[in-house]
């Protein structure tokens, strides 16, 4: 897992670093050079103008251009204060004006020529490094080199889509805690790390050992809980039963055939799953089950009273609403979208994503992990665990509902609820990135599950942290 430290702790991390601040600053000019070098395609004739800030990160562009003059480039430095608007011509600009720790607005200068390749020092200036927002009009990089650690900024939209490639220089700084001790909390997700937790499977499994129960549909909504079920299978799990409260099987169309129906009272269900889901390694309820109040004592039943991991999502999350906290237990795992987070909390998150997620599931004492172009996973205890493996792909409708049910089947297959979702998370974004880049639908994302967990076997650590 990759450390994600916020700018706070960044800046206690290298105030406790053993070694001086000039040692620090050298190893991180090398870095950026040896990035800028790679950028250029050679070294000799070639020119870079950085632009460096007062603060240690114009001290690091400073460096890195001593640095590459030393090997022929030509090099200008210009001050970020008094940059002109246009910067002179140049094969390469190193922006090194402002880091994380950046606030207020901040107009960057632009390259001669459009197409100039642009390298940036732990962030490109102007983005803020714990929430991503742009502050002024920064210069979007080809290129982001982060020192030491990743930073939520450059993780989180907009300011993701404004680092281009990222990848992260080790300056020699322990990047796992903080200088007291205090562990950091918050990792970006690898496929050696998903790859690791995925259980492998025994000689002596049958299908109840993973097995699922979805419950969820009604009236025009029963591709939601079809879906469901779909994710949980291509997943792994060995037996999926659905229910939709109140609709008999025969008439409920869309389920794969391999799953079993039973069915439900229209509303008093809660007791019935309770009486025989002891046999399920995980349940999920509430894909497309509707809002009807008459639902809610049932839902809030089953996930108050539920002994096995329980996924809520969609409509289930809904029925909780801001009272969520009367019932969810440390292994009930919340899925919502910014909407739905909406609902749980009474607003939406704010620019702190990642905190505003954290302070959730530590509220209610359960999994939260909130949907979007980086995923964030929380647990009760503080840890957090991001994945950015989807892309706009995943923007269509029941991509949500195909993602419960393999939060439901990691759990079944025995990973604990934060790994769980997290993994779920990270091959489901995978899985959309094998299919097409337009017309993809939430039925191919299922499809494509399998090829993405058997992509696991052998990937390797992810040579970049953003896809």
């Amino acid at each position: 897992m990759l450390p994600v430290t916020t700018p706070d702790e960044m800046g206690a991390i290298d105030r406790g670093a053993a070694d001086p601040v000039e040692v620090l600053i050298r190893r991180a000019g090398d870095a950026v050079a040896y990035e800028a070098r790679a950028l250029l395609g050679g070294t000799y004739g070639r020119r870079v103008v950085v632009v460096a800030g007062k603060g240690n990160n114009g001290n690091d562009g400073r460096d890195a251009a001593r640095r590459l003059a030393r090997r022929g480039v030509r090099t200008t430095v210009v001050d970020a204060a008094d940059a002109p608007p246009v910067l002179p011509d140049a094969d390469l600009v190193i922006d090194a004006a402002y880091g994380t720790g950046f606030s207020g607005t901040y107009r960057s200068p632009r390259p001669a020529r459009p197409d100039t390749p642009v390298l940036a020092v732990d962030i490109p200036s102007g983005i803020d490094g714990l929430t991503g927002r742009p502050g002024g009009e920064p210069l979007a990089a080809d290129r982001t080199i982060c020192l030491a650690a990743l930073k939520p900024g450059v993780l989180l939209e907009p300011g993701a889509s404004c680092c281009g490639d990222v990848d992260v220089a080790d300056i020699g700084l322990d990047v796992d805690r903080l200088p007291d001790g205090t562990p950091i909390r918050t990792h970006l997700l690898t496929a050696d790390d998903v790859a690791a937790w995925w259980p492998e499977r025994s000689a002596e499994d049958h299908k109840w050992r993973s097995a699922v129960w979805a419950v969820g549909g009604s009236p025009g909504m029963a591709g939601a809980v079809a879906l469901t079920v779909a994710g949980a299978q291509r997943t792994g799990a060995g037996y999926v039963r659905w229910s939709t409260p109140g609709a008999t099987v025969a008439t409920t169309s869309g389920v794969a055939i391999e799953a079993v129906g039973a069915e439900l009272a229209g509303t008093g269900w809660g007791a019935e799953v309770l009486a025989d889901h002891l046999r399920f390694g995980a349940l999920v309820v509430g894909n497309g089950l509707g809002r009807d109040p008459a639902q809610r004592a049932d839902v809030r039943m089953v996930v108050g009273s539920a002994a096995v991991p329980t996924v809520v999502d969609a409509d289930g999350l809904a029925l909780l609403g801001e009272q969520a906290d009367e019932v969810v237990q440390p292994h009930t795992i919340l899925t919502p979208h910014d909407g739905e987070f909406e609902r749980l909390v009474g607003h939406g998150p704010g620019p702190d994503r990642i905190g505003d997620v954290r302070r959730l599931a530590e509220r209610l004492g359960c999994v939260v992990l909130l949907k979007g172009p980086l995923t964030i996973v929380a647990g009760p205890d503080g840890r957090v665990l991001l994945t950015n493996t989807g892309d706009a792909r995943l923007a269509t409708a029941g991509t949500g509902d195909v993602l419960a049910g393999m939060v439901a089947a990691c759990c079944a297959r025995g990973l604990a609820p934060l790994e769980a979702a997290a993994t779920a998370a990270f091959v489901h974004g995978r899985a959309a990135a094998l299919g097409w880049s337009d017309g993809l639908v939430a039925g191919d994302v299922a499809a494509l599950v399998p090829a993405a967990l058997a992509g696991l076997a052998g990937a390797g650590d992810d040579p970049v942290p953003v896809p």
